[in-house]
């Protein structure tokens, strides 16, 4: 790859929040009493040490695809190209990353948490303990 071609995490970060929807907890809320999917992209670990957004589906970041994707043998019913999407992550880099993917894959109605879970608990919003097991 040519130097001209490259990217740092960063800017691809930035490029993706360019193309996805990206809201802000009250809006996250609000979508959520209307039946939104949210899926939480953190790994185990994550979700053991900073807790959840309740009622969030677990879909750690490496199986995403596999687990959206309605022809893999790994597609889990949760995932709907047709329904209302949106991804957290810790603070909304790699949710933006996610959404910008699943949107490629068809996704019509995919958006993330900018800010992640950072923001979602410094706007006071609810979150649930992870037990492990």
């Amino acid at each position: 790859m040519s130097n001209a071609q490259q990217k740092t995490a960063a800017e691809m970060v930035t490029e993706a929040k360019g193309r996805v929807e990206n809201l802000t907890p009250e809006q996250v809320a609000a979508e959520l009493e209307g039946g939104a999917t949210l899926v939480d992209i953190r790994e185990d670990d994550e979700r053991l040490q900073g807790g959840a957004i309740p009622d969030a589906v677990r879909a750690p970041r490496g199986v995403l695809e596999f687990w959206a994707d309605p022809t893999s043998p790994y597609h889990r019913e949760e995932f709907d190209p047709s329904r209302r999407t949106i991804l957290y992550c810790a603070s909304g880099g790699r949710s933006a990353l996610a959404a910008d993917t699943l949107q490629r894959m068809g996704y019509g109605s995919v958006a993330h948490l900018d800010g992640g879970i950072k923001a979602w608990k410094e706007g006071g919003n609810p979150v649930e303990e992870i037990r492990p097991g």
